[in-house]
């Protein structure tokens, strides 16, 4: 069986959020921590990395049952969901992130926003001179949505199904924690919204589509 998944949705940023981009070349007075953006519009951008990233080391904490130096010594169906790059046992990821650009800027816009990002100031105290440090931090503004977009290769329907309770999980316990920096400072609370799956290569079964709708519906 040769198939793919499409997995769509909108990732909600519910507290400004800071994913990091280069200020290799920041002039005196810049932000001192802008965020990554997308080189053509300029739009705040979360990379798949980003989130492949955060989710897989959610999942690792919940279900690993030793300590993995690596994301490759993860549990197997871990490593064989995500992928691993260990010698001798290469696995390809079954689940292909897409780096995803604001995609609301008109909506608001027409709330009163001039601005696709904010800047939040920040002081850092020197606990031995009581000197602050101040510095900018870019941040996402809360409000802000991006599409979601992932593509799953199928193996077959029982594995199909078992990786979709893994990313639903995934998807949940990202929401009770944070994507980016910061976030115990509140830093990239995040909601996701309108999951879908849709076969876009091959045929499954309507069984198996509709129970992996069902997964990411209970999120």
């Amino acid at each position: 069986m040769f198939a793919k998944i499409e997995i769509t949705g909108t990732i909600e940023i519910r507290t400004g959020m800071h994913i990091g981009g280069s200020d290799a070349f920041s002039a005196i007075g810049s932000v001192d921590a802008p965020v990554i953006k997308d080189v053509i519009t300029q739009s705040p951008m979360i990379p798949g990395s980003s989130l492949k990233g955060k989710m897989r080391t959610l999942l690792a904490k919940r279900y690993n049952t030793s300590f993995a130096n690596t994301p490759d010594d993860d549990e197997d169906f871990l490593t064989d969901l995500f992928g691993s790059a260990k010698k001798n046992h290469v696995k390809t990821s079954r689940i292909l992130f897409a780096d995803a650009v604001l995609g609301n800027w008109e909506e608001l816009k027409k709330q009163g926003l001039n601005s696709k990002t904010e800047i939040k100031f920040e002081n850092s105290i020197k606990r031995t001179t009581a000197v602050a440090n101040p510095r900018q931090i870019e941040r996402v503004v809360r409000g802000s949505e991006f599409p979601l977009n992932l593509i799953y290769e199928v193996k077959d329907d029982e594995t199909t199904i078992k990786d979709f309770e893994i990313l639903a999980e995934g998807f949940r316990l990202l929401e009770y924690d944070y994507l980016g920096g910061s976030g115990s400072r509140g830093y990239g609370k995040i909601k996701f919204k309108d999951l879908y799956a849709e076969p876009v290569i091959g045929d499954l079964p309507d069984e198996v589509m509709e129970k992996c709708r069902e997964l990411l519906n209970g999120i």
